[in-house]
């Protein structure tokens, strides 16, 4: 596998290019026509400095192989990594622009219950370059460009665990927010984590003001540790204390996606517990009607419980509200259209 030239800033990419022989000016040419969405091949630049790029970089890293269009017009982009390797991103429409979610690893290892991202466990981590592609193929494909963007928002919450890549994954923040670029405000990004509390900590420290989101799914460890492998090394009261530092080093409230699991978490007594656990911190309870993965076991809550338990965490002076399902109909749940495409694929390759 060669190298990935959008792993690359512009001033990186200008002292490749003079040690080429190149004028700056060309490494500027050459990131610009990158935040376009092109190919190295399709570069506005002479063709010996296509060439020689081409020796050394990736021409695509990201491909888009097949779209799916949902109902709700929310739109899945199948994606071929230069390796062969599969992800899949996702583009959703509001009415304050369109957010794309995005994967950060292929497959992933944090083991949760009620995800198809972590069926075939971990494959390989993304680089910055190949994270920040997916933006930069479906930008294009929308008929974006890097000044009049198709894509508005971005949340890192697809395939993949953020914090388990973590440098690649702080590497693409700077990219994809630099001017110059694409530049995507750090307040329309959101990063969903599991909770690795280290470096949750560590991130704290960046200064990159993203929207901070920690999966919780559940009031105690203990019920928490049936459905996330993760809450053995790592205890709610050390998540919660570390958003608190991430809201004083940076001034942004944190969210907790709560998911609801009939017969788990979704009655009205842990609609309290959660309420007296997260009142007076400067969250937002984001609740999500489980998408129901045919390899596990797991049952979603009804939609009248979910509006019930909402409304007991608002009464509780708890800021929540019930996730929109987007997507549903073509397998809108992150890792969910990859795993179909692998085993369609193994069958017919058996």
């Amino acid at each position: 596998m060669k190298r990935i030239l959008q792993d690359l800033g512009m001033e990186e990419i200008a002292a490749i290019v003079r040690d080429f022989g190149e004028k700056s000016f060309r490494g500027r040419q050459i990131f610009e026509g990158l935040m376009q969405g092109k190919t190295i091949a399709a570069l506005p630049v002479p063709q010996p400095l296509r060439l020689r790029l081409l020796e050394e970089f990736e021409d695509e890293p990201v491909r888009i192989v097949k779209t799916f269009l949902s109902a709700d017009g929310t739109k899945k982009y199948l994606l071929a990594l230069s390796d062969g390797n599969i992800i899949e991103s996702v583009l959703m429409h509001y009415e304050y622009g369109n957010t794309q979610c995005i994967s950060t690893q292929v497959g992933c290892r944090m083991g949760c219950k009620f995800c198809a991202s972590t069926l075939g466990g971990l494959v390989r981590n993304l680089t910055a370059g190949e994270i920040l592609s997916e933006i930069l193929v479906v930008n294009r494909a929308e008929g974006g460009s890097a000044k009049r963007r198709a894509v508005t928002n971005v949340v890192l919450m697809g395939s993949g665990e953020p914090f388990d890549n973590y440098d690649e994954v702080v590497r693409f923040l700077r990219l994809v927010t630099a001017e110059g670029g694409i530049a995507i405000s750090a307040r329309n990004i959101s990063l969903s984590t599991c909770g690795i509390v280290p470096k949750m900590l560590a991130f704290a420290e960046e200064g990159i003001p993203i929207t901070l989101t920690v999966s919780l799914h559940a009031t105690t460890d203990e019920e928490r540790e049936r459905t996330m492998p993760i809450a053995r090394a790592y205890k709610i009261k050390d998540i919660l204390a570390v958003c608190a530092r991430y809201f004083d080093r940076t001034g942004r409230r944190y969210i907790f996606e709560y998911t609801l699991i009939e017969g788990e978490n979704s009655d009205d007594a842990h609609a309290m517990a959660l309420a007296g656990l997260l009142r007076g911190r400067p969250c937002h309870v984001n609740l999500i009607r489980l998408n129901e993965v045919k390899e596990r076991s797991l049952k979603a809550a009804a939609d009248r419980q979910a509006y019930r338990f909402l409304g007991i965490l608002e009464k509780q002076g708890i800021s929540a509200t019930v996730r929109r399902s987007m997507g549903s109909d073509i397998g809108g749940a992150c890792g969910q259209l990859r795993a179909s495409y692998l085993s369609s694929h193994t069958d017919d390759e058996a």
